[in-house]
């Protein structure tokens, strides 16, 4: 039997809902610990830590400003690419991971947490959380976007276009934060993909909204 001849458990309104409260507050956490030990990971989120390490002590704007400023040129893409329903969800998602990124941080304070910790639990709360969203129809935008975009126009690989501005904003990095804190950006990055991965499957969740 094929996948697509199985019946799907359609989701509910109040089910995306709570999926989308639940899994951008767990993004949200996740970037507070990476902000607490001044950790990175990819796409524009990456971008988004890297400026507010960068310039938080002349313009005094955080992680949640940034995210939402660089992500606002890809709605465009998003319509073009995956139609307003999914652009709208992206969208709110956005706003709510900005929003509890800011707000977490007044919320939980840490008073000693190890490096390889926060890499290795923000990346798990990231992970969880994207995988939340992906599931409802949802993403955080930005530069996937972006890479599928161009695949689609100029035939660009996806994967090698994210690598590449994911490599770039690593680069970046290297410049600007000391060379363990990108070791453990590596790390944690790893184990937010990782968990996607192995639980991101075609077949694998049928639910649909």
């Amino acid at each position: 039997m094929r996948v697509e001849d199985l019946p799907q458990d359609q989701h509910r309104p109040y089910e995306d809902m709570m999926a989308m409260l639940l899994g951008t507050f767990f993004v949200a956490l996740g970037v507070t610990f990476y902000t607490h030990a001044v950790l990175l990971t990819g796409s524009t989120a990456g971008l988004a830590l890297l400026l507010s390490y960068i310039t938080s002590s002349v313009t005094g704007w955080g992680f949640g400003v940034y995210f939402f400023a660089i992500n606002l040129p890809f709605y465009y893409l998003a319509v073009k690419r995956m139609g307003w329903s999914f652009t709208l969800r992206t969208f709110a998602a956005i706003g709510l991971v900005s929003l509890f990124s800011e707000l977490t941080q007044g919320w939980v304070q840490f008073a000693n947490v190890p490096s390889i910790y926060a890499a290795l639990m923000g990346g798990a709360l990231m992970g969880i959380g994207m995988l939340m969203l992906f599931r409802h129809r949802t993403s955080l935008g930005g530069i996937n976007i972006l890479a599928l975009y161009l695949q689609d126009k100029h035939g660009l690989r996806a994967g090698y276009v994210q690598l590449a501005i994911d490599g770039v904003i690593l680069l970046v990095a290297l410049t600007q934060l000391p060379w363990d804190r990108v070791g453990y950006s590596v790390l944690g990055a790893l184990t937010l993909n990782l968990i996607i991965a192995l639980n991101h499957k075609p077949g694998r969740y049928i639910g649909v909204t």
